[in-house]
């Protein structure tokens, strides 16, 4: 099946149902032929007792990163599910906010395997995620789909 990718807009409408993303003040900053671009600002909230940006934030944000690119490849018409998150941590980030550039780079029948550079306010690369998610059995039109609303 040909699947028509999702548009900026449309990815953002589908990220809107996304509480956790909402709550993390997840953004799409820009989709790529081979994945998409989020970011997440710094926030005091979000800070570990080092004072940098709490490690599980990153994992969160390179996990959405290839989430929402399968989202967008797929038309917003494959659910899917993280078996499998790898990630390094090369250095803090303390202000600003936290970028995360994902690349599809295997799309398999069941598995799909993508790459997250994560990047500060000033590009530096502050890590490196290795994500593999499992396509769901299915094909729905996720944008149609009645999804929770932010305040679940």
């Amino acid at each position: 099946m040909t699947y028509t990718p999702l548009s900026l807009h449309q990815l953002r409408e589908l990220v809107g149902h996304m509480p956790f993303n909402h709550s993390l003040g997840l953004r799409i900053a820009r989709v790529h032929r081979d994945g998409v671009t989020v970011e997440i600002p710094f926030r005091p909230d979000l800070k570990n007792l080092a004072g940098g940006l709490h490690g599980g934030v990153s994992a969160a944000l390179a996990d959405a990163a290839v989430g929402l690119a399968i989202m967008r490849h797929f038309g917003g018409r494959r659910r899917c599910a993280t078996v499998e998150l790898k990630i390094n941590y090369f250095r803090p980030v303390t202000r600003g906010k936290l970028v995360a550039r994902s690349k599809l780079l295997r799309l398999g029948s069941t598995l799909v395997v993508g790459s997250v550079e994560l990047r500060d306010s000033e590009g530096r690369m502050t890590g490196m995620a290795l994500a593999t998610y499992m396509l769901l059995a299915g094909d729905e039109n996720l944008l149609e789909t009645p999804l929770p609303s932010r305040e679940c």
